[in-house]
């Protein structure tokens, strides 16, 4: 094998990873509790974007509920985003990286 190809074909790689990184905060995925009324957004860079809050859950005496329904809406976002970014990843850097069983690139 050639190195300098191969140090070459790597650089590429890296460029793509980095690349679909930065892409992640276009994916976004939203999640929502209480029957719709808490709804949160997040990106692929698990950062919430969005936060909606019914006006009736703003009342002093419902205010462990809200705190548990946001939890529960933004905790929802965020394991669905975390689905969509590796899927995200995958396809970025297919035909880039071997497909080894057992290997997971999307940590990278």
């Amino acid at each position: 094998m050639d190195m300098m190809k191969m140090l070459g074909k790597m650089k590429d790689v890296q460029a793509k990873i980095q690349e679909a990184q930065e892409n992640l905060v276009n994916v976004k995925s939203s999640a929502e509790s209480g029957g719709g009324m808490v709804k949160a957004t997040v990106n692929g860079k698990k950062q919430v974007v969005e936060l909606d809050i019914d006006d009736d859950l703003f009342k002093p005496e419902d205010k462990d509920m809200l705190k548990d329904l946001v939890i529960a809406a933004i905790n929802k976002a965020m394991e669905d985003v975390e689905v969509k970014s590796k899927e995200e990843l995958k396809k970025s850097t297919e035909g880039f990286l071997p497909n080894i069983p057992g290997m997971d690139f999307g940590n990278l």
